[in-house]
């Protein structure tokens, strides 16, 4: 599915619609360059779940985990170098969890991303709107 986003609102209630869809165990991949709106979608996703704390992307923290109808554990993985950190600090635990799990920069770890993975890519598009293309969930 592909969908244009004209602005961080559209972007929000975009993501309001993936995490109306996800269930427990759940993985999400965001994928897109920085400042594409990456976690603008989280925070739409995140209130889905009924997550009311502010999300902010982990980029330096790599992890966060929020409390909601279903635990929100939010990756940023811009910062590691592959799968052995990613194996190191304990995020193939997240993976198989009992929550929704986004994961930012996921293809760092590609071939760990479990069956059934949501995929995200979000491209700037020359008018600064968003493209968004969806795949392994229908809205």
């Amino acid at each position: 599915m592909r969908f244009t986003s004209s602005s961080p609102q559209e972007t929000l209630e975009l993501g309001f619609r993936i995490g109306e869809a996800c269930s427990a165990g759940s993985t999400v991949s965001l994928r897109g360059s920085l400042g594409a709106g990456k976690t603008v979608l989280a925070k739409g996703i995140a209130k889905a779940l009924g997550i009311t704390e502010a999300i902010v992307s982990p980029t330096f923290t790599l992890m966060q985990e929020y409390e909601g109808k279903l635990p929100l554990y939010h990756m940023d993985l811009y910062r590691i170098s592959g799968t052995d950190e990613f194996e190191m600090i304990g995020g193939e635990e997240m993976l198989y969890g009992n929550g929704v799990t986004l994961i930012e920069w996921s293809e760092k770890i590609q071939d760990m991303l479990p069956d059934g993975t949501i995929f995200v890519h979000i491209s700037i598009m020359p008018d600064n709107k968003r493209e968004i293309t969806i795949e392994g969930i229908e809205l």
